[in-house]
């Protein structure tokens, strides 16, 4: 049986998690602190529980600096349920907003308010999706698919990377090449927000054509964004999102708790739900509704604690080695610039996906001749037998993916390189 110490796995989530941290989850799921229970069987209306969720609260604000007009949600439902979450919420803030100007136009005519929004929404309801991997197209196709009651048309695709790349993801065109929605001030409607995600690509920045220099003006884009593969392995301008979110099984912690930073203002522009209802916009559901999650301090219902808890773990010992993410940001690069250098090298045996202008930090794809199956059969066999494990690509892509997380250390990388180095030897010539 091997040790901990003799496998170097490379899974994409869950994701490989500090030893000090399951050493410790492993104590606390017996014995929390000596309390004779453990951090699974404790109420989560405790006052424990409500500590352990104030102090992951701060661990997150400090590693990000995230700014006091930001509410910090956990949540269930991974980020599948935040395809869901953000049309939901997003598309009742758009409604919220034209309803409060239909206000201020036509006073208590609640006929006329209601007819008023009700022709926008037909006319000028947009949400634009980029789509740059498989994630963000199944968000785009999610948003698609609960929309269709009140028509076609409502999602723009903005951008579709495989337009461009023979149908396939992998290279992003430059931005005057996307299509987002025209804004008020441009002569469009303006969109109810600009949704991307973090997905086999890795966006060096927020694009530019998003960054909005004051991004509370009325007009400015409200752009949310998935980040569940990097989120904590950079640093990143919280201000300049409406909306962040991410699995914790991946750079966090373990499963069950999906993290989300929105606006403050974002959580108060929920309109009455009877209005949503009559426009034909079905309210967020309770265990999907941020606003309500928020007023509830994330325990609406019964949350993960002891997840909450590993989460808050991680994001100290963080804390602890780095002080900030600009520390943790040079390692994740240094690790991932050194797999990239040993893939380049042998180009024969080796391609990876995405162009090295987009190229992911945390999730390195790459196919082995090609794509072709016998080839890249063996070489996750020799990678098995070396205790290499968890390369395999995700089952709707295929190839391999080599996983990057802030818990794999240099020297499971260095095992990999190696490991790449001789099998591009072997086979060489065949």
């Amino acid at each position: 049986m091997p040790s901990r110490e003799e496998v170097a796995y490379f899974g994409a989530g869950p994701a490989p998690l500090p030893t000090s941290v399951l050493n410790k989850g492993a104590q606390a799921f017996v014995n929390y602190e000596d309390t004779g229970l453990s951090l699974a069987e404790i109420s989560h209306r405790s006052a424990t529980a409500n500590q352990i969720l104030a102090d992951t609260k701060a661990a997150l604000t400090s590693l990000l600096s995230i700014p006091d007009n930001y509410e910090i949600l956990f949540m269930h439902g991974g980020g599948t349920g935040e395809f869901s979450a953000v049309v939901f919420n997003m598309v009742a803030v758009w409604a919220e907003k034209r309803r409060r100007a239909a206000v201020k136009a036509f006073g208590a005519d609640e006929d006329k308010i209601l007819e008023t929004v009700r022709q926008e929404l037909k006319e000028e309801l947009r949400l634009d999706y980029l789509v740059t991997g498989s994630w963000s197209l199944k968000a785009s196709q999610e948003a698609a698919n609960l929309l269709e009651p009140l028509g076609k048309g409502f999602v723009n695709v903005a951008l579709d990377t495989r337009a461009n790349n023979n149908g396939k993801f992998g290279v992003i065109p430059p931005e005057e090449t996307w299509n987002l929605t025209k804004s008020k001030t441009e002569g469009g409607p303006g969109s109810a927000f600009v949704y991307y995600t973090v997905d086999g690509v890795e966006m060096p920045a927020l694009p530019a054509c998003l960054d909005s220099t004051q991004p509370n003006l009325e007009d400015a884009p409200l752009v949310v964004t998935d980040m569940s593969s990097n989120f904590l392995s950079r640093s990143v301008d919280v201000s300049k999102y409406a909306v962040i979110f991410g699995g914790a099984q991946k750079n966090i912690g373990i499963t069950d708790v999906t993290i989300v930073i929105a606006r403050k203002d974002i959580l108060s522009n929920i309109p009455p739900t009877p209005f949503l209802h009559a426009l034909g916009i079905w309210s967020p559901p309770a265990i999907l509704n941020w606003s309500l999650i928020a007023k509830n301090n994330s325990l609406l219902n019964t949350m993960p604690i002891f997840s909450i808890w590993i989460a808050g773990e991680v994001m100290r010992g963080l804390i602890s080695n780095h002080r900030n993410l600009e520390g943790q940001e040079k390692v994740a690069n240094a690790k991932a610039e050194a797999i990239y250098n040993a893939l380049d090298s042998y180009p024969h045996i080796y391609q990876v996906v995405p162009s090295n202008t987009v190229r992911s930090r945390m999730n390195i794809c790459f196919r082995v001749r090609g794509g072709e199956a016998s080839e890249e059969k063996k070489f996750l066999e020799g990678a098995e037998a070396k205790m290499l494990q968890g390369l395999k690509g995700h089952r709707s892509v295929g190839g391999i993916r080599a996983s990057n997380y802030n818990a794999v250390p240099m020297g499971n990388i260095d095992r990999l390189i190696a490991y790449l180095k001789e099998f591009a030897h072997k086979n060489h010539s065949t």
